[in-house]
């Protein structure tokens, strides 16, 4: 009796501990509905044969974080061991990165047309908005996907580290080759980080800056504030009045990922806009008829100080396009230079991909916005693709041949009206 009680508690004891390890891996992946997890690792916990031994395996197995297997030994005169492989972190999207009748409902009168038949294109069915505008005016050329390029937005992502390099060059923190201490002998310059969108650089400078400042610099740049004039539908993107926990990360998280903030498509718009201008924050505008085009009239926000330091961070986005985070433009376009940057990141299942950029055409400056979301193949780099594919639709039908006679300061491109 005695040998078929040890084999009984045994059994017990086995099956206590692998139904405390898969509680908590379920606990694990749960918790962790937002961006990115750690790395890999082994971890080894030996349990004492006692009385608490499902507690002890229970605490033991919450030290490492996805917890993917167990495995219980039992030996002559040995204690049980539980082994624990610890490994990469897999986030479950549940949004589709696909959709049909992106267009429906879109108002098309007073837009280009052959610039939005370039954006369709460009977008085919990846479920996102894309949004072209002339930067010396703001007018809206073509707004595809109105419904989601009108609505609250999203978390901004890495795009937030526009507003934080231009407050830090602003602040005179660093310049565009000052190179920033990230620990040891690490160091990165402005133009490295935001080319290949180091979220630990930008940390650091949000840090140095400080909530109120950030806040200010963003609120300056037009976050938190409607970005279109009149424009019927469109709602509000937030920035919050109060600085991240910092058990979430603090300020720091704020300005490499824009954690808490919420940004629309148009807002970048405008920021991305006032770059390629020189610093007018323009509000949108968009045309919807021939009635409207015909009357159009700029309408200024406000002037921003940001000309000095527009040749400080044009180089980042430029450095993007050509080796970093947004190379993948490239794979479709390379006639001329385009400057931008890319966000990627998740909340609630549903994935984000940014890429807010202006190009230097020959017939002056076009900015462009393709916002997705869904799941893992909706990232930034995609909509970067996506907007190089746009500028080729655009060149395949001699969109920047320039004109005799045509004025060329803003955008004229071959279509019309």
């Amino acid at each position: 009796m005695k040998i078929y009680g040890a084999i009984l508690f045994g059994l017990v004891l086995g099956a206590g501990v692998d139904a405390s390890a898969t509680g908590t891996t379920t606990t694990t992946t749960s918790s962790k509905t937002k961006h990115r997890s750690a790395g890999t690792a082994r971890v080894a916990t030996k349990l004492k044969t006692s009385t608490n031994t499902s507690h002890t395996a229970s605490k033991s197995s919450g030290t490492a974080h996805g917890v993917t297997g167990t495995r219980v030994r039992h030996g002559h005169g040995a204690r049980p061991t539980l082994a624990v492989r610890r490994t990469r972190y897999q986030e479950h999207f549940s949004a589709s990165s696909y959709a049909d009748n992106l267009t429906l409902g879109d108002v098309i009168e007073g837009e280009d047309p052959v610039v939005r038949a370039a954006a369709i294109e460009a977008l085919g069915n990846m479920n996102g908005t894309a949004i072209a505008i002339d930067p010396s005016t703001g007018r809206i050329l073509a707004m595809v996907n109105q419904k989601l390029a009108l609505s609250h937005g999203a978390e901004p992502c890495s795009t937030i580290k526009l507003t934080v390099a231009l407050a830090a060059l602003e602040e005179g923190i660093v310049t565009k080759d000052t190179p920033v201490n990230l620990g040891g002998k690490y160091h990165l310059t402005m133009t490295e980080a935001l080319a290949h969108s180091n979220n630990l650089y930008f940390e650091t400078l949000g840090r140095q800056l400080g909530f109120e400042r950030v806040k200010h610099y963003a609120n300056e740049f037009g976050l938190g504030e409607l970005a279109g004039y009149h424009i019927q539908g469109e709602q509000l993107g937030t920035y919050p009045d109060e600085v991240l926990p910092a058990s979430l990360g603090g300020v720091g998280r704020m300005c490499s990922f824009g954690e808490s903030v919420s940004m629309t498509p148009l807002q970048l718009g405008a920021l991305v806009s006032a770059i390629a201008n020189g610093g007018t924050l323009y509000y949108l505008q968009h045309p919807e008829n021939s009635v409207d085009v015909a009357t159009f009239e700029p309408k200024v926000k406000r002037a921003l100080s940001i000309a000095p330091l527009i040749p400080e961070i044009s180089v980042g986005m430029q450095g993007a396009v050509q080796y970093g985070t947004a190379r993948s433009l490239r794979a479709n376009f390379s006639e001329f230079p385009v400057m931008g940057k890319t966000g990627t990141c998740s909340n609630n299942g549903t994935r984000f991909g940014w890429f807010g950029s202006y190009a230097d055409t020959p017939n002056g400056r076009i900015v462009t916005v393709f916002f997705l979301e869904g799941g893992r193949p909706t990232f930034g780099p995609k909509a970067a693709e996506l907007t190089g594919a746009f500028y080729r639709a655009l060149w395949d039908k001699s969109y920047f041949i320039q004109k005799l006679g045509v004025e060329t300061s803003g955008v004229v491109g071959g279509g019309s009206e």
